[in-house]
Parts: structure tokens; sequence; C-alpha cells
């Protein structure tokens, strides 16, 4: 974790002891709200006992006084109904002032029925607003997900039983249902069908005859209770003693459990490893979570859950639906559910007993929530283990830079997997230099990696083509006059996707059909592909291998993640010879008749001007590399690339990743980047270019950066237009000791407020540069 000039808060503890320059909102304690920010219309009632500090879930900073009724008891963390000008609006208890009369102010209008904001969670909200510079009611909303009535339904069960009726008429189909249903069970009328092997409609037919009665169901559990000695996997000598020292670190006689890094090489285990930590936290009867990047594409971990505990764990995601994400939050803020895995939005849901916080895959950029509150969920996971008391486990083969940072300054302990499981050897990766090795004209697969795959279907093996570029070209270019086609809303070249038929942007979604003629110069038989993407290499693949089951996974096919997780499970089953597919293939997937990874175009990630495009590429080849050879026949990788001399490249060859993060770091120690500096991002936008850029160079004038923080910019942005807003960028650069936080406080509340269109976004810790 790298949260840095904000102290990391000790369970047991004030995490606001630092003080900070915020004239809205107190820091010391409860918030100070503004008279002129009450409620207008103000309500004069009797006298009242107390005083409510309300924070509403908008973007507001403050929280709101309004006068607790007699009868009515409330306390930090109660989810309130309340009058917000001319309507009714949600809130949370922030505090309650006994020593404040509240005649003068509206009542509060009631408390609701919704799990309490325990002092952790409330701490947290706090801690995540002051850090990011969100308006504390903005990182509330992120705690408080209540949906509206629309969405409260949820799917009724119905099941069918029998009422003692004789049927009007007999058949054999009908009296093997009866047959079935003469136990008394309650079923289901797909599962009563299926059972009885018997049409639907026969099933139907018997209700309708009065033969059969159908019955509400009670809804199903969220989640059953995992056993966390239902089937103890028989672990490796390295994965015991791993798990050993996990748990012993997670249980520290006295003080706060620390942040943990597991790392092991790809396929060593991890996940069984931290599974008896979670284990662990089962049986002294407190709760867990599991962050996941990807949560939509986790069928496989489940199913792996399953067979350790006997039982799936509870899923949260925005998939979920309204009714059911309820029950949930009520099940998990009354500590009856005991492990839930999910989306970094699961970081803020109320636990009862939390004991354990599991990042999974910690380096993933997912993590990183790029809109509304820019916030790192595994920073965040380090900080509510710090104040919920509970340990944290930061799982990857390839760990960030800034965790391998604080486990080597000892703000993390370390426990690692050096060797894969059962003995499996890593796979044995060599480079194509396309320089030397050309593929034919119009192709994109090199001689020797075409012999490669040929070889591995041969052999009935599997074979896995990477390119992390999704669609059929990244540009449409008209041979004719030159034109290329670009989104109208962004500034970014259409993608061409031609199993759609169409031209795609992959910033803001539009989408216009693949012309025939160029829309420049109206000749036809001119739109020339130029660069390759997975469909593009899918076409290839079936030109040169005919008689192969190929599989192409890409987040945007139609389907979603259903259909994502169908194909995902046939490739683990050994249903496809090739896999063309994009980064979601590298995010922890088990094949274990992979034998063989191509990597197309290597250097794609290199050419960036992020500070982090090093790092980023290493982890990616060393993820995807590492699929191959995880079963019971070794693997191998071949990487087509234009620098085999690359650091990077030449790191991955030797398999030598130690000498990668050591030059690594010392590169970002040298250039004072993160984790040994500090940067923040200003992104000013608005409909015109003008009224951005003017904007901007007032911020600039406004800097006054004082010694130890450098403010570059404004430049246009990489991406200078999106979504028809165009787009300015400032960078912020301190040293480490330097607090960030006050710095940009202080300088946004003397520069000129945003007027009219435009909006600045503040960037703490920015993961993206584009």
């Amino acid at each position: 974790m790298d949260v840095i000039g904000l102290p990391v808060p000790r369970a047991g503890r004030s995490p606001f002891v630092t003080p900070r320059h915020d004239d809205r909102a107190g820091v010391g304690g409860r918030s100070q709200p503004s008279p002129r920010l009450y409620p207008q219309h103000v309500t004069r009632t009797a006298s009242m006992p107390s005083v409510a500090e309300i924070l509403i879930p908008l973007a507001l900073d403050t929280a709101y006084s309004y006068a607790v009724p007699e009868g009515l008891a409330l306390a930090p963390g109660d989810v309130v109904q309340i009058p917000l000008g001319p309507r009714e609006t949600v809130g949370v208890v922030w505090a309650v002032d006994k020593t404040r009369a509240g005649s003068n102010l509206r009542p509060v209008t009631g408390r609701i029925e919704a799990p309490a904001l325990s002092g952790p969670l409330r701490e947290l909200v706090d801690w995540l607003a002051r850090y990011t510079l969100a308006p504390k009611g903005s990182a509330l909303a992120m705690a408080l997900r209540l949906p509206d009535e629309a969405a409260r339904t949820e799917t009724v069960r119905v099941g069918v039983r029998t009422t003692g009726k004789p049927p009007s008429r007999h058949t054999t189909a009908r009296a093997r249902v009866l047959a079935v249903a003469a136990d008394g069970v309650m079923r289901g009328k797909g599962a009563l069908a299926k059972e009885a092997q018997v049409s639907l409609s026969v099933v139907d037919g018997l209700v309708d005859d009065g033969v059969l009665e159908a019955v509400a169901l009670a809804p199903e559990p969220v989640a059953l209770p995992p056993d966390p000695d239902h089937a103890r996997v028989p672990l490796s000598q390295a994965q015991g003693q791993a798990a050993e020292d996990l748990i012993g670190l997670l249980n520290p006689a006295d003080g706060t459990p620390p942040t943990v890094l597991l790392e092991g090489v790809t396929g060593s285990g991890k996940t069984e490893v931290y599974f008896e930590a979670v284990a662990d936290c089962v049986r002294r009867g407190r709760q867990a979570l599991i962050l996941m990047p990807e949560i939509a594409l986790t069928a496989q971990f489940l199913d792996r859950f399953a067979e350790r505990f006997g039982v799936r764990p509870a899923t949260w995601h925005s998939g979920i639906g309204g009714k059911r994400r309820e029950r949930l939050r009520a099940g998990v803020a009354a500590g009856e559910v005991a492990v839930v895995v999910g989306a970094r939005s699961a970081l803020f849901l109320p636990f009862a007993e939390l004991g354990l916080i599991v990042v999974d895959e910690e380096h993933e950029t997912a993590y990183k929530q790029e809109d509304g509150v820019h916030y790192h969920a595994r920073d965040m996971a380090v900080v509510r283990g710090r104040l919920e008391d509970c340990g944290v486990v930061l799982a990857s083969a390839t760990p960030s830079i800034e965790t391998r940072v604080n486990a080597m300054r000892g703000r993390y302990r370390r426990v690692v997997l050096p060797e894969r499981f059962g003995g499996r050897r890593l796979p044995q990766i060599a480079a194509i230099d396309m320089r030397l090795d050309k593929p034919e004209r119009g192709s994109f697969l090199a001689p020797a990696l075409v012999s490669a795959v040929r070889e591995t279907v041969t052999a009935g093996e599997q074979a896995l083509l990477f390119l992390n570029r999704r669609g059929y070209a990244p540009l449409t270019l008209c041979r004719a006059c030159g034109h290329r086609y670009q989104c109208r809303q962004c500034s970014t070249w259409l993608v061409e996707h031609r199993f759609r038929r169409a031209l795609v942007c992959h910033q803001c979604g539009y989408t216009e059909r693949r012309p025939d003629s160029c829309s420049a110069c109206g000749t036809f038989d001119n739109l020339t592909p130029c660069g390759p993407g997975v469909e593009r290499i899918a076409e290839e693949v079936a030109a040169l291998f005919p008689e192969a089951r190929t599989i192409v996974l890409s987040s945007d096919f139609p389907g979603g993640a259903e259909r994502l997780r169908a194909e995902l499970q046939t490739v683990a089953e050994g249903g496809c010879d090739i896999v063309v597919g994009t980064q979601l293939v590298a995010k922890g997937h088990n094949f274990p008749h992979l034998t063989l990874v191509g990597v197309l175009d290597a250097d794609i990630g290199l050419t960036s001007g992020d500070p982090r495009a090093a790092e980023r590429t290493f982890q990616l080849l060393q993820q995807v590399t590492g699929r191959a050879g995880r079963g019971e026949r070794p693997g191998r990788a071949l990487v087509q690339t234009f620098q085999p001399e690359h650091p990077v490249i030449a790191a991955l060859l030797s398999g030598d990743g130690e000498r990668f993060y050591a030059e690594e770091i010392a590169a970002r120690e040298e250039a004072g980047l993160p984790p040994f500096g500090r940067l923040a991002a200003l992104v000013v936008s608005a409909n015109e270019r003008e009224a951005a850029e003017a904007h901007g160079q007032a911020l600039a004038r406004a800097a006054e950066p004082p010694a130890g923080v450098m403010v570059l910019g404004p430049a246009e942005a990489p991406l200078a237009l999106i979504r028809g807003r165009y787009r300015f960028r400032l960078l912020v650069k301190t040293a480490r000791a330097i607090d960030l936080q006050t710095y940009l406080r202080d300088w946004l509340a003397r520069a000129p407020k945003a007027r009219g269109n435009v909006r600045v976004t503040v960037d703490v810790d920015p993961q993206s540069f584009l």
C-alpha cells in the first residue's frame, strides 16, 4: 500500500490525530456544518432533547444538523430518513450531541430498517474522503447502497406438491411425476420434471388439473455456512509451511495483525494457502472478505472454494439484484454470512466481525476506481484492516512495486512460495526477434510460432495466442485519400469489430456500421484494416489450422459474463485446441491442458508515457506465460518482440524476476516516483476546448508550489477528448514526506472556482495517465 501523507489508522484509536486544514468539516471529531448549509424551510418544534449530525450520501462534505424527536433513540451509524428541502431523503447519523437544544431545527423523520454503519466503517468513510479529496457524502454513498423500490424485487421461487386429488386422466408420464412427488418433498417444477424424466408441460398439466399445487418457497439463503474442515486439501511441504507462517502472522500474541504479502510463482498454489487462513478465521467465529479483480469471471474460483469448504461463498458485485443485495447486506451486518467474495465495492459492506481481508491478484489495475471517488481498493483494504483490527493478505505472483517496497521496508510481512505445486516446472520462455523472423506478408504470426502451435495441437495439447488488443483492427484507413475513422466524441480511432460488422470506440462505446465506401472520398474497396486485434488473429488461425477447435476470449463479445464463464470452462476441460485471447486470460485461470503460450506484440505496452509501463508489461507477460505447463505436461512460451534486449523482455526471458524488481525499484527511487515520491493528477474538462485550457492555466497560476512540490502542466491529455469533453491535465509531484492532501486543499481553495460546464477531477495516486 502507498497511502502516504495521512496516517494509516490503528485499531483502538482515532485515525484523525493529524490536523488537516478543512474549513468545511472538523477533522478531530464530528463534522461542523456551516449554518448556511442547513436545509431550508426549518420547521420549529417543541424543545428537543438532542441534535443529530446527519451525513447525506450526496456530493456534500458536511453533515447537516437535525433535531431528534422525543422517543426516538438514535446512535451514530443509524440509517435515518430526513427532510431535505421539499423532499425526504436518507442519511446516516454521524454524531449525536445531547448538549444542544434542537428546537429551531427540522426533526428526523424516523429510523430506517437497514444495517447501521459501524464505527470502523464510518472512520473508513471519513479517512477515504480526506485522502482522496472526495466529498464525504460521496464516500458514504459507496457504503450506503439502498436500492429503490423498483429494484427491491426478487424472483419468487415456486415449488409444487401433491394435493391428494386423483388426476382426471392417467398417462405413463403423469404416473412417473406422481411417483416422484409421493415422497412429499417440495420441488421446483423444473426439478420435478427432470427427476421424473418428463417435459415441463406434464407438470403444468397436473397443476392445472389440481393434482399438484404451486407453493411459494422461501428465498434461497444468500450463503450457507462454510465448513473449515470439510475437505482439507493435501498441501505440499512448501504450501504447508507457508500456510503455517501466514496463520501465525495473522494471529499475533499482541498488537494489530499485520498486512502480509503472499508472493508465489504462477501455479504455486497461493489460493490453497490463503484458504487455510480463511478457514482459521471462520473457526475463530470471524468473517472473511476476499476481493477479486474480475468477480464476473470467478466460477472456477467459486468451485475451488466449494470443494474446500463444502459450499460456495456469498458473492457481491453489480450483477446482484436489489432484494438479494439487501438480504446479503443484512446477513453480513448480522454476522450470519461468514465469507464474501466480491469486487472492490465489497470493501464497504457492514461486516459485524471482520477478521480477514484477502486481496487476490493485488497488482491488478482493476482495483483502482477511475470515476466518482478515485480510490484504490488494495490500499483501502489495508486501511480497513487496521480499523477493524484484522489481518490483510495481498496475494500475487507479480506484486506491485509499492507492495514490494513496503515488504522490503518491513511495513508488510512477506510469505513466499518459490516453486510450483507438485514439482512442476515453470515454462521455458524464448523470444522471437521479429526483426529477423518476420511473418509472411499480411500475417502476424512468426513462422517459428506457427510451427510451435502445429506441434502442440498435433500432440493433443492446447495453445494460447495472446494479444492485448480487442477487435479486428485498431484503425481503419482509406488507401485512396488517407482518411482515418475516428470517434465523433473522443480523440480515438474507431476499432473495427468484424464479427459485428461495426466500428467501435473503446472509450465511450460509440458505434457505427462499417461502410463499404470511404465516407470522405466515396471510393469503394479502399478501406484497409491497420494492425491486428484478436479477431484478426483468430481469422489467421482459422486459415492456418482449419481443423483445430478455436475459441476467442474477449470481454466485448456478445453473451457477456455468462458466455465467458462457459468458454473458460470449456478451455479448462480441454474442449478446444487453440485459444486466442486478451488480458482476461491472464487473470489467475488454471488451464491444465495448456502447454504453449504465444505472445504477440509483446512491446505494445512499453511505448506509453505511463511511469508504470515497464512494471505493468512485466506483470502481464509474466502472468500470461504462467498459464502454460500447469498440468502434468511441461509448458513453454514464445514471445514475439522487436526489442528482445529491453530490460523487461530480458528479465522475462531469463526468469529472473528479482532482477526486474531490483532495477525498477532503483529507477523509481532515483526519479522520485511512487513509492518514493507522490503523485496527484488534476484533470480539467469542459465542453469547449478553450474553457478547459483557460481553467487549467488559472489553476497553474494559483499553484504556488512550496519546496518539495512540482506542478507540471496544464497539458492536453493524451486522450484529449472523451465523450464530447475536452481534457487538460496537471500533474503534482512531491517528495514522500510532503502532506499532499493539505497542499491540494489549500491550492484548490485559493484557485478560481470552476464555472459553467468546467469540471475539475482530483486523482491522488493516479494509475492512469491518459
